[in-house]
């Protein structure tokens, strides 16, 4: 099975846990909402890309936390759209859950689903004992305080913003979390997968920015132009749409630098490197990592 199939399979089994007897069904429908269609599962490819890379022994333990960090990512998108924060009107191409549900079950279905992560890792724990205890670790600094996606959510909040630390707790956490968790569901350490990790959420966040600044909405699946009309750190508005495309390339070659010796080095390598020209918007060209 293809990476894709593995993580579509993890995803709808944990979706399962939220669907037994008995359940509020619409709470339940939302949160499978927020999941499904899929989108471009980047987190939990990327899980599923080290894994493999550093020898993967046991698949239904890497299956766990690759549909841990989606759905933790996922939970993180429903909060972004509320009205409090990005007031946005689509998502992955329809209307964004809060619109589709109201606002009460968003709200419900984000916290459900960071809970099912942990469930959904928990159960998948059961193949590997001895590993879980430094994957929870691993995913919930993650999502928490005070480097985490929550923490990257509340800079928002502040009167002054560190554009690098706005952009590691946001979007960096939850990659250095996907590099480190598929080290340590393979076995081996996870600290020397962070930077990778890191450097990765930093060019997504900066491509994201780009796409936000560049791309239309079709393209991007989702509203655009919000950061200019909310006044958020943005690398395109910050450093010009030029410099930001130039910083994305080498934060992407730093990520590929920064890759630990491992069996799957240089395939590893060679997919980061491909994925990395699908992060901007067709209108701007990224002509080197």
């Amino acid at each position: 099975m293809d990476a894709i199939g593995r993580i579509e399979k993890a995803l709808t089994a944990a979706l399962a846990i939220a669907e037994a007897p008995g359940r509020p069904p619409r709470l339940a429908e939302a949160m499978r909402y927020a999941v499904f269609p899929r989108g471009a599962r980047v987190r939990p490819r990327l899980c599923l890309a080290v894994a493999m890379a550093c020898g993967e022994d046991v698949p239904e333990l890497t299956d766990g936390a690759a549909a841990a960090i989606e759905l933790l990512h996922c939970a993180s998108l429903v909060h972004d759209d509320l009205p409090c924060f990005d007031d946005a009107a689509t998502r992955r191409g329809r209307p964004a859950l809060h619109l589709a549900f109201g606002e009460p079950l968003a709200v419900l279905a984000g916290d459900a689903l960071i809970v099912l992560a942990f469930q959904a890792l928990a159960r998948a724990g059961a193949a590997e004992p001895s590993r879980l205890v430094g994957l929870l670790s691993i995913i919930g600094d993650a999502v928490g305080m005070p480097f985490g996606i929550a923490a990257g959510q509340a800079w928002e909040c502040e009167p002054r913003v560190d554009l690098g630390a706005y952009q590691r707790a946001k979007t960096g956490s939850l990659f250095a979390a996907a590099c480190m968790a598929g080290a340590a569901a393979a076995g081996l350490p996870a600290a020397p997968w962070r930077a990778v990790g890191e450097k990765l959420g930093e060019a997504y966040q900066v491509a994201d920015d780009l796409r936000d600044a560049a791309a239309d909405e079709e393209e991007a699946g989702k509203t655009t132009g919000r950061d200019a009309v909310l006044g958020r750190p943005s690398a395109a508005l910050t450093l010009g749409i030029p410099a930001a495309v130039r910083h994305l390339e080498d934060l992407v070659g730093e990520a590929a630098a920064a890759i630990p010796d491992c069996p799957g080095r240089e395939a590893l390598e060679a997919l980061i490197l491909f994925e990395a020209r699908r992060l901007v918007p067709k209108s701007l060209a990224l002509t080197a990592a």
